[in-house]
């Protein structure tokens, strides 16, 4: 899944990216579901020509949230799949390797599964089958009963290297920082930037760069919220250019810093009211969701500058999955009785 021949052929691909993101929901959608029932936000989903598809053949089998979650996944891997049958060339193998970030997700969330005692079904549910790892290896990766064995699946893969180095860690501290780092290290590792070169692949760095940078940030927040007697520096992850290790430990423990860091970057300028948002956030996880929105703007931005490269097929990468997001935390919020508010404070717009 990493190359194809042909010549790439960003203006053909960019053009039908243009064409899905212009079908993705906005902020008035999102105000109209979160006042929706599972039911009714299935039959909204349905009147969508991004989900009328999956609603349909899955609706005999399947109802209320199950409805919605086999849908948005089933929706989120046919786009995929569609964005690589249309790319050919240097491009096909840009957004291959990009792409292999569900591979990376799905290996942190059987991780998390096993780690919490959490039921294999619901894992399974979660999964987002879009990366390069086919059904055999997900179950049997679902089927692994402890982290070691989970491991051990993983061992002939891009991230088997990286977690097993960082196994120790694990067993040491009983947090699974260490592992979630190691496979966001073998991730990056495989969207190395020294070969992008060319005005239509700098725009790209540039975001692989702010993506890297964000990722660092999250990394270290996370790693100096855990109580784990671990270096933050030890989990830095190389290809940005915002923070090096050493620094990075010194802002993990001061977000105000940390975000003067990012204003006076050369991100700061575009970021302006996502960096607004991040001042404002009062825990971890609307931290990250505003760094997860800035990200966005930014990519949206470089696309911009340079629509004929891979940027903006990243960019829409982003936003659908933000969209299958935002549409899981509507249903899931509603199943669990919460109200509009409180569902809306999970969602990640831009």
């Amino acid at each position: 899944m990493s190359s194809r021949a042909g010549t790439s052929n960003p203006e053909y691909v960019n053009a039908r990216v243009r064409s899905r993101r212009s079908s993705l929901f906005e902020e008035d959608d999102y105000r109209k579901l979160v006042r929706m029932s599972p039911a009714e936000i299935a039959r909204f989903m349905e009147e969508s020509p991004a989900y009328e598809e999956e609603i349909n053949a899955l609706g005999s089998r399947f109802s209320g949230v199950d409805l919605i979650e086999y849908a948005l996944n089933a929706s989120l891997a046919e786009d995929f799949e569609d964005i690589l049958r249309w790319a050919e060339g240097e491009l096909y193998g840009h957004v291959a390797r990009y792409l292999r970030k569900f591979d990376a997700w799905n290996v942190k969330t059987v991780l998390r599964g096993i780690y919490s005692d959490t039921e294999r079904e619901a894992v399974a549910d979660d999964l987002i089958r879009a990366g390069e790892f086919d059904d055999r290896l997900l179950d049997r990766l679902l089927d692994a009963g402890t982290v070691e064995e989970a491991v051990e699946v993983l061992s002939s893969t891009v991230f088997g290297d990286a977690l097993a180095d960082a196994l120790d860690d694990y067993e040491s501290e009983g947090v699974l920082v260490p592992l979630e780092n190691a496979v966001d290290r073998a991730y990056y590792d495989l969207l190395r930037t020294d070969d992008l070169s060319g005005e239509a692949l700098s725009e790209y760095r540039e975001f692989l760069e702010a993506e890297i940078d964000f990722r660092n940030a999250i990394n270290a927040l996370r790693l100096a919220r855990s109580g784990a007697d671990l270096d933050p520096s030890e989990y830095y992850i190389e290809g940005g250019v915002l923070f090096s290790a050493g620094e990075l430990q010194q802002l993990a423990s001061n977000t105000d810093e940390l975000i003067d860091r990012v204003r006076e970057s050369r991100y700061g300028d575009r970021l302006s009211d996502a960096l607004a948002e991040l001042e404002g956030a009062e825990s971890l996880i609307a931290f990250e969701h505003a760094l997860e929105a800035a990200l966005l703007e930014y990519a949206d931005s470089l696309g911009l500058i340079h629509p004929l490269s891979v940027t903006p097929v990243v960019s829409y990468v982003l936003a659908k999955e933000r969209e299958v997001d935002n549409i899981r935390a509507i249903a899931r919020g509603k199943e669990a009785g919460l109200d509009p508010e409180e569902i809306e404070s999970e969602l990640v717009i831009i």
